[in-house]
């Protein structure tokens, strides 16, 4: 199967499995998904939910989350890796986006990652599921899937990403960004599948027999 039939086949069958995508962290506004996109590095979607739902009871503006305080935002998200990092973060942003930005999220790449913790990817993710702006966020699980489908070599993130927004309509990238996490995490995980065992890998590569070394994200 040619490169260009295998990314018909992927948007096919991942419409056909997630038609609707949800965006799984828990959010109110551009603001919180923005902090709740900060928190999830190296940590579960789940996890940052769990904490989050207190925590954005009493801060769901830039004003009131610096108002809070960075050890009270520790409080909240103790339990996270890299807590003490990402609290001083998240309130070193919001006093930047109070003071500097009118108590508004920035909607430029540029902007959102000139603040405290805020790389390329989450900044790609609140321009594209809090501004619906083109973006093609790459995690770990896009980054695994894309090698193991034959969309990338692999050498990097950013490489994967720009090798991704060649091969995809920009329409899509939204939407097909969330497509293949959900699908990396219940069928194509990092030990379930080897690119040789979920059906998806088997229908792009019938007749592969060996495993797909990839390489990790970087």
């Amino acid at each position: 199967m040619k490169k260009t039939e295998r990314v018909k086949t992927i948007i096919k069958r991942l419409e056909e499995i997630y038609p609707e995508t949800p965006i799984p962290l828990n959010h109110q506004n551009e603001f919180t998904l923005l902090v709740a996109v900060a928190l999830s590095a190296q940590s579960t979607d789940k996890k940052v939910n769990e904490l989050t739902e207190d925590l954005f009871k009493v801060a769901q503006t830039p004003k009131a989350m610096y108002k809070l305080g960075e050890k009270q935002i520790f409080n909240y998200i103790k339990q996270l890796g890299l807590a003490k990092t990402k609290a001083k973060n998240i309130y070193n942003l919001s006093k930047i986006i109070l003071e500097e930005f009118n108590n508004l999220v920035p909607s430029s790449f540029q902007e959102l990652e000139s603040l405290p913790g805020v790389g390329h990817k989450t900044a790609s993710v609140v321009m594209s599921q809090a501004f619906g702006i083109p973006a093609f966020p790459v995690d770990t699980h896009i980054h695994r899937l894309s090698q193991r489908w034959g969309l990338t070599s692999g050498k990097s993130v950013r490489q994967t990403e720009e090798d991704l927004k060649k091969l995809f309509p920009i329409n899509l990238w939204n939407k097909l960004h969330l497509q293949i996490i959900f699908y990396g995490r219940e069928y194509c995980s990092a030990r379930g599948c080897n690119g040789t065992s979920c059906k998806l890998c088997k229908e792009l590569y019938p007749s592969r027999k060996k495993p797909v070394i990839c390489l990790k994200a970087s």
